[in-house]
């Protein structure tokens, strides 16, 4: 039984390693994770989801990190056929609801990168709220084309 209880925590130990969430007021950050970079690549980005459990809307309005020289809250846009990355002021969370930034969609965009991400490290990324504040979450790096924070690595 001890084997079985041992063989099943160790299963679960990778993903439980991944749910980095933190809590700001109503708002709670969840698994936040990035994608390992080549050498080379200047750019990463990171992304989560965030739950508005209060009955007032909020707005992620900034985003920073010590793993790049700057960071900007990004979406991607389809114009005429070709996807294009914009920066936004800011990201919308609806009271009672969430956002989910996710690749192809909303991102935090880390400019600058002062070294490449590499799988299995964990860097901090620090959000700040229009009415909840700030809290610092860290961001769990996965294989360079893994798909979110709940896929296996």
């Amino acid at each position: 039984m001890k084997k079985l209880l041992l063989a099943a925590f160790l299963a679960l130990a990778p993903a439980a390693a991944l749910a980095a969430d933190a809590t700001v007021g109503p708002l709670k950050v969840e698994q936040p994770w990035s994608r390992a970079t080549a050498a080379s690549a200047q750019n990463g980005s990171a992304y989560f989801a965030v739950r508005n459990t209060g009955a007032q809307p909020d707005r992620l309005i900034s985003a920073a990190s010590t793993v790049a020289a700057r960071t900007e809250l990004h979406t991607n846009i389809d114009d005429n056929g070709v996807m294009k990355m914009r920066q936004v002021a800011a990201i919308d969370v609806p009271a009672g609801g969430e956002a989910v930034l996710k690749p192809g969609g909303l991102h935090v965009m880390l400019m600058g990168l002062k070294a490449p991400l590499a799988e299995g490290q964990k860097f901090p990324l620090t959000l700040t709220f229009e009415r909840a504040g700030t809290v610092t979450v860290d961001v769990m790096v996965g294989k360079p084309g893994a798909g979110g924070a709940h896929m296996t690595h």
